[in-house]
């Protein structure tokens, strides 16, 4: 039985390093590489000002976490249709929205390896 094809990834996960991450940005959303490297460039700013590499961490775990979810076309839809259902709802629908989209994110956290905290 094969997975029907909206259902297979576009890519594989890739390891969560910069370079790998920003390859995948542009093969799978290249619209958000202004923002990949906007964002990259203010942690790298903050980890120097600071001596610390936690900027830059929340980083890669931000992007890495977008990648897996946006290289999951099925995913990605019910992200998007979670994150409408927010803005556009009510008090009871918001709520239930934002319980959805954490789901989606701690599932997504789990399945890259990275700690939620």
């Amino acid at each position: 039985m094969t997975t029907p094809a909206a259902e297979q990834p576009l890519i594989p996960q890739p390891p969560a390093t910069v370079a790998t991450l920003r390859q995948a940005v542009s093969q799978i959303a290249p619209a958000s590489l202004p923002a990949f490297t906007r964002e990259l460039d203010q942690a790298a700013d903050q980890s120097r000002q600071g001596s610390d590499l936690a900027p830059l961490r929340r980083f890669i775990t931000q992007w890495a976490i977008y990648v897996h979810i946006q290289r999951q076309p099925g995913l990605a839809a019910d992200f998007r249709r979670w994150e409408d259902a927010a803005e556009a709802g009510d008090a009871v629908q918001a709520r239930q929205a934002a319980a959805e989209i954490g789901r989606l994110l701690e599932e997504a956290h789990a399945a890259v390896g990275l700690s939620t905290r």
